[in-house]
C-alpha cells in the first residue's frame, strides 16, 4: 500500500462515548448510527473502545429467565468502564497504512483508534481499508500513491 498514512484513510470524526456512560448510551450509539466500533473517552483522552460484540456478549439472554426490567437494568445500571477494553493499541496519523493493516490481521482487530499526543483524532477501521483498496482495485487511486 505505498507511501499511504493512516491520517489520508481514516474516520474523522469518530463518534465517541464519555468513560462515565452506562451500557444503554453505548448500546443506542451503536444501534443509532450502524457504526461496530466506539471510541471511549475523558475529554479528549482515548480510554478506551467497546464494539458491538462486547455490547452482545454482556447482555444476558431475553431466552433466559430474566424479567424484561431486570434486562433493562443491566444496561441502565452497568458502568461503561466495566465493559469496555481499557488501553486498546492505537496507532499515530503518521503511520503507514501497510504497518496498520499488519497490526490488525494480526491482533484481529476491527479498528485502531488514533491518536496524538494521546487526544483521539481518528479511527481506522476494516471499512476504511476495504473503501482505500476499493480505489486502489477501480484505478482511482494508484496502489503506489497517496
Amino acid at each position: 500500500m505505498g507511501d499511504f498514512v493512516v491520517r489520508d484513510w481514516m474516520s474523522n470524526p469518530v463518534t465517541t462515548v464519555p468513560h462515565d456512560a452506562r451500557l444503554l448510551d453505548a448500546a443506542l450509539t451503536l444501534r443509532r448510527t450502524g457504526y461496530r466500533h466506539l471510541a471511549i473517552v475523558n475529554g479528549e483522552m482515548l480510554v478506551g473502545v467497546i464494539t458491538d460484540r462486547d455490547v452482545h456478549r454482556y447482555a444476558p439472554s431475553i431466552l433466559g429467565n430474566i424479567s424484561q426490567d431486570d434486562y433493562n437494568a443491566i444496561f441502565e445500571n452497568t458502568p461503561l468502564e466495566r465493559v469496555m477494553t481499557r488501553n486498546p493499541i492505537t496507532v499515530e496519523p503518521t503511520t503507514p497504512v501497510r504497518d496498520a493493516v499488519k497490526l490488525m490481521h494480526d491482533r484481529k482487530l476491527g479498528c485502531l483508534p488514533v491518536v496524538e499526543g494521546g487526544r483521539l483524532v481518528g479511527i481506522l477501521t476494516t471499512s476504511d481499508l476495504l473503501g482505500l483498496l476499493h480505489k486502489i482495485i477501480t484505478g482511482e487511486v494508484p496502489a503506489g500513491a497517496r
